[in-house]
């Protein structure tokens, strides 16, 4: 056997999406060889996307003969595999659901390469020496429940060119009994679980995702976010992603003794509870935020790096739920603000006020824009298929912030009717007479967009969403 000695650390991509090969720095001399096979700051070091997928088990395989082939397996967790001593020929087919189902992948194995195979990605390898010993590692331990896709070794639509002719191996009864592609079904990707499914932004989400088998929209009646048996209410490993769109969202009530239990309970304890989960299990964690975590005393828009500084207790909910939020590996924090959807709200309101010729008071010393749900939802969805970088996102409409007499007297205007019928109040003149508590709001609750933009998300202007959301 010849090794390769004193490569460097790199990283080759090949046709199956998220397969890659990697190259291992391997120093030896006449005793032997050494190497570091999963090092995980040099590979962080090196951009090698690999380092967080939690492995849980490192497992060997030792092969005696040449020829020793093993069936393709397609396996619900991520391997990382590798070669202590010998050397393989190995095959890789995608059959995960998606246009590459079916690809093929072969390469040989020795000390000096090792491959991270995606879950779905159907695995087998021949031995090419004597003495091999296979090892790999993989982040979840085997359970006889999960579901697993095997592939004929044989297929013929594969077309692998075997080294060793498969007539001349032994192959097991179990492994030549598998099916050929065209009967084989595809394994799904792994479930995505979408809290507060019933509500506006939940909605919006069941739209912009729509119905499948691997996700599952559970309202609050299906799943109880503050139940202390949270960890053992569904088997997580099977979930690649939560979507949180539960929240506690009424910001007056929340002032209240009964209020500030809920709204503490709804957006942080549950937060907690799904934040311990997803951190656990390797989960991505998307979370919903608000404006309220500042006090709208900031010149211009609010970055996402800004210090938070809520003003009440709906705002010091959400804050306490976004530090909490951040502290989990794979997480994104969306951030909005005046968020409109379907059901009752502002532009309905006032579209309705029009209608019935009311002339309302509005305020006019908040500004801000609106974020529709349908474009937040889309944007949720963006930034899981690309991959954007973990961290916190503005999402909101694009253009000139404007205060709420603006968007009222632009609804009336769209709806056909006098625009000056709205008249601007201050917001302690609006609330001036209320005989219940009222939550201080911020006066700025403009967010500054860059680092959506900068994923590749291009907000739609806040006038055409509007004209597009009164005409739905």
């Amino acid at each position: 056997m010849s090794i390769a000695f004193g490569k460097s650390l790199s990283v080759r991509e090949t046709p199956i999406p998220g397969l890659v090969v990697l190259d291992l720095p391997v120093h030896g001399d006449a005793r032997g060889w050494f190497k570091e096979n999963w090092q995980r700051e040099k590979m962080t070091a090196a951009g090698i996307d690999l380092p967080d997928f939690g492995p849980v088990q490192n497992n060997v395989s030792f092969n005696d003969a040449v020829g020793t082939t093993r069936g393709i397996h397609a396996e619900p967790w991520d391997k990382y595999v590798s070669v202590a001593t010998g050397r393989i020929f190995g095959a890789w087919v995608d059959l995960r659901e998606g246009e590459t189902f079916g690809a093929v992948f072969t390469t040989e194995l020795d000390p000096s390469t090792a491959i991270f195979v995606p879950r779905g990605v159907g695995n087998s390898y021949q031995t090419l020496e004597a003495d091999t010993a296979y090892t790999y590692l993989v982040n979840d331990h085997w359970s006889p429940d999960a579901t697993y896709t095997f592939l004929n070794l044989a297929d013929e639509t594969s077309g692998i060119e075997w080294p060793i002719p498969l007539s001349d191996v032994e192959i097991s009864a179990k492994d030549k009994a598998h099916p050929r592609l065209t009967d084989v079904v595809p394994m799904p990707p792994k479930k995505i679980l979408v809290t507060g499914a019933n509500g506006q932004l939940g909605r919006a989400l069941r739209a912009e995702f729509g119905e499948h088998p691997w996700i599952e929209y559970a309202a609050r009646d299906d799943l109880d976010l503050t139940s202390p048996d949270l960890d053992a209410a569904r088997r997580w490993r099977d979930y690649g992603t939560i979507i949180n769109a539960a929240a506690y969202t009424k910001v007056d009530a929340a002032e209240t003794p009964e209020g500030r239990v809920e709204a503490w309970a709804s957006n942080v304890t549950a937060v907690a509870s799904l934040a311990r989960v997803a951190a656990a299990n390797g989960v991505t964690l998307v979370h919903v935020s608000s404006d309220y975590v500042f006090d709208g005393r900031e010149e211009g828009g609010y970055t996402e790096e800004a210090p938070f500084s809520p003003l009440g207790v709906y705002g010091q909910t959400k804050a306490a739920g976004d530090a909490i939020v951040s502290g989990v590996p794979r997480h994104y924090i969306l951030r909005t603000s005046w968020v409109i959807g379907d059901g009752p709200n502002f532009v309905r309101t006032m579209a309705s006020l029009a209608q019935r010729g009311i002339s309302p008071r509005v305020v006019d010393d908040q500004r801000g824009r609106l974020s529709f749900t349908d474009e937040i939802a889309a944007a949720v969805r963006h930034l899981l298929d690309t991959r954007a970088p973990f961290g916190t996102y503005n999402v909101t409409s694009e253009g000139a912030d404007m205060t709420w007499a603006d968007i009222a007297r632009r609804v009336f205007e769209l709806t056909g009717h006098d625009p000056m019928k709205v008249t601007g109040v201050t917001t302690e003149e609006y609330f001036s007479s209320a005989s219940s508590p009222v939550a201080p709001r911020p006066l700025s609750s403009t967010l500054a967009l860059d680092r959506l933009r900068g994923s590749g998300f291009v907000p739609r202007v806040g006038d055409d969403s509007l004209v597009r959301y009164l005409e739905s």
